[in-house]
């Protein structure tokens, strides 16, 4: 049986991924599918970078405003919500496009890891949270490395959502699997976009600015007021959490600001490290004059290429 066609966008934070998957979506027909963990939650648009409600209804797109804000989403509900979707937009005649900044989530599907099922323990969770919380990020790792020191080598210590997971899985006698197959589950043409690290981290500020004077700040205390608990793990994102603690009086705006900053440029350089594991990722460049026409143009050559006519 022939494997399902996927086009996939990935890159770094601020690089233009929506722009590309939704023109190659209008050329080929497409939907697209979300590979962001954030964007699964309504309510939580402006942190999130979501896009507008303009672009989402110019094409289908999928897995983005099905949680509340205080939902939980794990890699494993991602492959398995992704996984149907391809196969349903495959039966309709049109090509799926995954797009996203996920690295995990992405890599999950299209190398189809297998996970065990965890069924939880919300009174553990809750313990290491808090000990994340006291402690700090580092001494939550040091306790991962000394239960499970392989998902301590794959887990970057500030990444505390999966490092709480991966030790509650380990303390509570049981082991999440990550073996994945030796070749794609997909016919996938997976492209990149890349950018000069300076005009990255002029662009993160930048959208971090925007996120801001778009009412950033009134979105936190909306939720906040609605009752989302500041300690769910939505809160604990980018921009959320940083705005959440300025708020609460833990911290002056300026420090918020530069905190939300800094964090971005970080996660930014962790979803490199991750992308750098994907050998089969074809990568595009984009130049300061955001050379994004060419880009397209260049991607719908290689997907007319690879798939014949679509």
């Amino acid at each position: 049986m022939p494997k399902e066609k996927v086009a996939v966008i990935l890159g770094p934070t601020a690089t233009g991924k929506s722009h590309c998957a939704i023109a190659l979506a209008k050329k080929f027909g497409g939907e697209i599918i979300s590979g962001d963990s954030m964007l699964v939650y309504r309510q939580m648009d402006i942190g999130t970078a979501k896009p507008s409600k303009e672009e989402l209804e110019t094409v289908p797109h999928h897995l983005v405003n099905i949680l509340p804000p205080d939902g939980e989403y794990s890699v494993a509900d991602f492959q398995q919500q992704a996984s149907q979707l391809i196969r349903d937009i495959t039966g309709r005649g049109r090509l799926p496009i995954l797009a996203g900044g996920t690295g995990l989530y992405i890599k999950a599907l299209l190398e189809d890891y297998r996970f065990s099922g965890v069924d939880g323990n919300p009174e553990l969770r809750r313990e290491l949270e808090a000990f994340a919380e006291t402690r700090g990020a580092e001494a939550l790792h040091e306790r991962l490395q000394k239960q499970d020191p392989a998902a301590a080598a794959r887990l970057h210590p500030n990444d505390v959502r999966r490092v709480v997971r991966a030790l509650e899985s380990a303390l509570s006698g049981e082991t999440v699997s990550l073996e994945k197959m030796d070749e794609l589950k997909y016919d996938a043409l997976v492209f990149g976009l890349s950018m000069e690290r300076d005009f990255l981290y002029q662009r993160i500020n930048q959208r971090v600015d925007r996120m801001l004077s778009d009412g950033l700040e009134e979105e936190v205390r909306c939720l906040l007021q609605a009752g989302v608990p500041a300690g769910c793990l939505s809160m604990k994102s980018l921009g959320y959490r940083q705005m959440a603690e300025y708020l609460a009086g833990k911290c002056d705006y300026e420090t918020a600001v530069d905190n939300i900053k800094k964090g971005t440029r970080h996660f930014a350089k962790r979803q490199i490290t991750w992308y750098k594991k994907m050998p089969y990722v074809q990568w595009y460049t984009v130049e300061r004059d955001l050379n994004y026409e060419k880009i397209v143009s260049d991607m719908a050559v290689a997907l007319e290429k690879k798939w014949k006519r679509l």
